[in-house]
């Protein structure tokens, strides 16, 4: 009588490929993200599977697994015979995400005025000081991409490390979860708002560090809130990401001959 064929290889086999799939899925998330927060791909811009898959280096299927990850997160949106695209808010989710973003940094911001030791108070200080010096020296690198993803990486790092030293883990967890300076970082990219006052962070930094809640609360509102009228408006009016590149170029060329 015939052996019976033994069926364990072929499943490991199947395990080891849906390992792989996840795994570049992924990688492909990650990569996609990046190309979001670099501004490779801007609010509104159109993008194919195909195009992802050829630029990555990958097949259908793991490009497929990170778009729905990225659309489960309401980064990007897919619409029946127009494709795939990074999504554009509506007025009512930009109030809504700035709402939510209030509500927890401000209460970061209580508690780690109260919590921080003398150490950390000059380490949020002396962050805040390097984070105001890039956004003064973005006119200078308006057109170098990695030099502006630093930027905001460093900016999203800050208010990361605010939530820290708040000792809450749930709260730094809630701020990570809902994604709220992720979104920050993609909305002010899609409308340019890269100049802040020249002392925007220290300002808040020196409030923090105060001893005083009420104050540190009322500056970090503040913070928050700083040309949301504008980001409101400029996101509003976006139907697509080629005017804003229209804009940009014009802005670029007179930064770059002033």
């Amino acid at each position: 009588m015939a052996q019976k064929r033994e069926s364990f290889p072929v499943i490991s086999r199947r395990r080891n490929n849906v390992k792989e799939v996840k795994s570049l899925a992924q990688k492909a998330y990650q990569l996609i993200r990046e190309e979001i927060l670099r501004g490779e791909l801007r609010v509104g811009d159109n993008f194919s599977r195909r195009q992802l898959a050829k630029k990555f280096n990958m097949s259908f299927l793991p490009i497929t697994e990170a778009l729905k990850q990225l659309e489960s997160e309401g980064l990007v949106e897919s619409r029946p015979r127009a494709g795939t695209r990074v999504r554009i808010p509506t007025k009512q989710e930009i109030l809504d995400g700035y709402v939510v973003r209030e509500a927890l940094e401000s209460q970061a911001a209580r508690l780690c005025c109260e919590r921080m030791t003398a150490s950390e108070r000059e380490q949020i200080t002396q962050s805040a000081k390097e984070l105001d010096a890039l956004y003064n020296a973005i006119p200078e690198h308006i057109n170098d991409s990695r030099f502006l993803f630093a930027v905001h990486f460093q900016h999203m790092g800050f208010h990361l490390r605010i939530a820290e030293l708040s000792h809450s883990p749930g709260l730094l967890n809630a701020i990570e979860k809902q994604q709220v300076l992720i979104f920050n970082w993609i909305y002010d990219t899609a409308v340019d708002l890269i100049s802040p006052p020249s002392n925007f962070h220290y300002d808040l930094a020196k409030a923090i560090c105060s001893g005083d809640v009420l104050k540190a609360d009322e500056c970090m509102r503040s913070h928050i809130r700083y040309r949301l009228d504008e980001e409101v408006k400029g996101l509003g009016t976006l139907k697509d990401a080629s005017a804003w590149r229209a804009k940009r170029a014009v802005r670029c060329n007179s930064l770059v001959s002033g």
